[in-house]
């Protein structure tokens, strides 16, 4: 009897390790939600106001987030391609946003995070906006993702009013622009042709979502949810509409913060929570001359567009249990650009055989912040123009032209005016002591200049800077072009 009850116990104790091993050696499901136009003061946690953002928060008080997280570059296309390629976007060609009439996209030689997933075996999948190219040959079936459903690019790409939803008159400007195109496969879906089409989007790809983790919740997968909103014109659904004090920016906030409510709940009933990285951030800082109708940049100078600290540090959050300590605060860099090879290396994934320029920081999200993966950011902008450097806690502006958000706002869904505004000498700013970038120190650090000027130099002959004549580099690549 009790060599039966020692055999029983050590059967039980080895299927209990056997299970453990197995927990803990099976490949991490990967939820990326990203955000279009949102600011890095539009998280609660972030300090947003005038509304809340309850999900996200609980989300960041089990996990971490990040206060000096970059987007690949401020503005639409161009972070995208960053984001789902680990290369800052002007090495693979990529500027600014594409729009309906241009004949470009993807380069099909370049290696996307959804094509080193499937490589692992992961079902994959993208429901939103993608905008990097609408042509068949540059959507999300031809370069990784199993499903997609979704617009082709920006939702103020179409022939309406942005305020009124009124049809613009052809030949001038917007009014020669297609519907809206909504797109399930390769296929259009349908064409919307109204404000009230663009309030259901953040509904849709949730529920889109909701369904896709509930039909592969036995097996891994990459689930990429890069939403339409808060690019104006600001739509949402009537279970949110007049409910922030903010205003119509702030009940798409909230609409948004119920999207990563409803994602996380379906992990829950799906018992695959904990084996799961859900990922939170943003292409680039708010479109601040909307006014009402914008984010908020938090303290941070300017906005979507440039290149000052509002336009591409952006919120980011991280949950992933029993890996990523649960309340912390990570402030060292990181970008965009650092998530493919990030999973890469969870996963043990394959990269590209082409140079990108992400790193793994996947040491940051174990908590382990003596770890200094990322010493340098390039802030390239326009068509390809490097207009500054962060190296650690210090920043070098470059001479460069912008357009600057300092000045009266629109209100309403109608845009204010920018005005354009000329960096003639070299800036430095200590990032600690002056995140808003407010006092120029250029003058007390030469030794720091001199050290971030060489950072300057190797990415001018690497990628090219149009600011100084240099209109690529040795090491550019060429965007995807379409074959007819």
């Amino acid at each position: 009897m009790k060599k039966y009850i020692i055999l029983t116990l050590l059967t039980v104790l080895f299927a209990s390790c056997n299970q453990t091993t197995q927990q803990n050696t099976e490949k991490p499901n990967v939820v990326i939600i990203f955000i279009d136009d949102e600011g890095y003061g539009d998280v609660g946690c972030y300090g947003a106001t005038g509304f809340e953002t309850p999900n996200l928060d609980q989300m960041a008080s089990k996990g971490m987030r990040f206060t000096n997280f970059y987007s690949a570059q401020p503005v639409c296309s161009a972070s995208r391609a960053g984001l789902l390629t680990g290369c800052y976007p002007n090495r693979i060609g990529f500027s600014g946003a594409l729009f309906p009439h241009h004949k470009i996209g993807i380069n099909p030689k370049e290696f996307t995070m959804a094509e080193m997933f499937k490589e692992q075996g992961y079902i994959t999948a993208c429901f939103g906006k993608w905008h990097m190219g609408w042509q068949k040959e540059f959507l999300p079936l031809q370069h990784g993702f199993d499903e997609y459903v979704g617009l082709p690019y920006s939702n103020d790409m179409w022939p309406n009013s942005n305020v009124t939803g009124e049809r613009l008159p052809e030949g001038k400007g917007r009014g020669d622009y297609p519907e809206l195109p909504l797109i399930e496969g390769n296929e259009i879906l349908e064409r919307i042709t109204s404000l009230e089409g663009q309030n259901k989007l953040t509904t849709l790809y949730t529920e889109k979502a909701v369904d896709f983790i509930n039909r592969n919740a036995a097996k891994p997968f990459f689930l990429y949810v890069p939403h339409t909103m808060g690019h104006i014109p600001l739509g949402v659904s009537d279970k949110f509409r007049g409910k922030s004090e903010q205003g119509p920016y702030g009940d798409v906030m909230m609409e948004i913060d119920w999207s990563v409510g409803e994602i996380m709940n379906t992990l829950e009933k799906n018992n695959i929570a904990d084996n799961t990285i859900i990922v939170f951030t943003t292409d680039n800082g708010p479109w601040l001359n909307f006014g009402n109708h914008a984010g908020s940049a938090g303290g941070l100078r300017e906005g979507k567009t440039t290149s000052w600290e509002g336009g591409q540090r952006v919120p980011f959050i991280i949950h992933w249990p029993k890996n990523v300590p649960a309340g912390t605060v990570c402030n060292k860099l990181a970008c965009a650009i650092d998530l493919l090879p990030t999973f890469a290396a969870i996963i043990n994934g394959k990269l590209s055989e082409n140079k990108i320029d992400g790193l793994d920081i996947s040491s940051l999200f174990k908590g382990d912040f003596k770890s200094d993966p990322r010493e340098t950011i390039l802030y390239y902008h326009g068509e390809n123009n490097l207009n500054a450097v962060r190296k650690g806690n210090w920043k070098l502006v470059l001479p460069h032209t912008y357009r600057s958000y300092n000045t009266e706002p629109g209100n309403d869904g109608y845009g204010g005016k920018r005005i354009e505004m000329v960096i003639e000498e070299p800036e430095l700013y200590n990032m600690i002591r002056d995140p808003g970038e407010q006092y120029n120190v250029i003058d007390y650090y030469p030794d720091k200049v001199r050290e971030i000027m060489a950072i300057v130099e190797k990415a001018r002959e690497e990628l090219g800077d149009l600011n100084v004549g240099l209109e690529i580099g040795s090491e550019n690549r060429e965007i995807g072009k379409l074959k007819n």
